[in-house]
């Protein structure tokens, strides 16, 4: 279960401390700590829109969670997402946590999807050796499937990290570093605290969780409808697959709350330029680091 999806719209103002950096594409993205401000238009869009989507059907969506997004890989199969070969540029942890250059790696993709994430990583280091896991059985058998799946770099298996036990497939404390790379919106979130209490049980002590995920005020937050509306932030797409938008003081109290250290928590705006239209894209992203304690000795 993995979810980025490209967007094409308005750009409103905003207005962020920031550090700008070049994409590999040629777009460009800014790193900053305050929330992004809506342009009056989008303010009043958003206070309009306040009428949530019915108990009975909220209920529903919950139930067939996981038949929605195995319906969306069914639909679209590998073909969705682009491989992410940005993911070690963002988070220099996947080479900096070695202790010397050749150091075996061990690391858990929490919701892998098709493997975009996972084999662009297996291909760049070969001192990796991953556990993947995903809520949609039919990722899973696409990940086996893909030419690049070799058994002895890589065991995935299906998880629903909200109910499943992960230590019958990953051991305790064996795992450098976990990703979480825009999984974590796709569930309820009065359920997100069981997802990180089981990576909590396999990441050893000092080692990270990598954060990507979609932010507040982020451009696929105001397209939603008001009838597509769950709660707080969260939203239901056409598809019945489900998304919540974060803020940072949200992660941090929830990741705090399940015993991990902050490192790093920041949005990331990032602007999508559409030529041909002559549109400017605004996304928001959360960008986060955090860190299981070390045991006290």
């Amino acid at each position: 279960m993995t979810d980025s999806r490209p967007l094409q719209g308005e750009s409103p103002v905003a207005q962020l401390d920031v550090t700008i950096s070049a994409c590999e594409d040629g777009t460009f993205q800014k790193r900053g700590h305050k929330t992004r401000i809506l342009s009056p238009e989008e303010a009043e869009k958003l206070a309009k829109e306040q009428v949530l989507v019915s108990d009975f059907k909220q209920q529903k969506l919950e139930k067939e969670a996981q038949k929605n997004w195995d319906l969306f890989y069914k639909r679209n199969s590998t073909n969705f997402f682009k491989d992410r070969h940005w993911t070690t540029r963002e988070f220099e942890e996947l080479k900096a946590c070695r202790e010397f250059e050749d150091q075996k790696l061990t690391i858990l993709e929490a919701g892998c999807g098709v493997g975009n994430c996972l084999f662009p990583l297996l291909e760049e280091d070969l001192n990796i050796f991953a556990y993947a896991c995903d809520f949609s059985p039919r990722a899973v058998e696409y990940v086996k499937q893909n030419p690049l799946y070799d058994a002895q770099r890589c065991k995935a298996f299906q998880c629903d990290l909200t109910k499943d036990n992960i230590l019958e497939n990953v051991p305790s404390d064996s795992v450098d570093v976990v990703t979480l790379i825009f999984v974590l919106s796709a569930v309820h979130p009065e359920k997100m605290h069981l997802v990180l209490h089981n990576l909590y049980k396999v990441l050893k002590p000092g080692k990270c969780v990598l954060f990507r995920d979609y932010g507040l005020y982020d451009h696929a937050m105001l397209r939603f409808k008001s009838a597509n509306k769950l709660g707080e932030n969260f939203y239901v797409r056409q598809d019945g697959t489900r998304s919540y938008f974060f803020t940072d003081d949200f992660l941090a109290e929830l990741f705090l709350s399940m015993g991990f250290e902050q490192v790093v928590n920041e949005y990331v705006l990032r602007e999508t330029v559409n030529k041909k239209e002559g549109l400017s894209v605004p996304r928001v992203f959360l960008q986060s680091k955090f860190r299981k304690p070390q045991r006290e000795t």
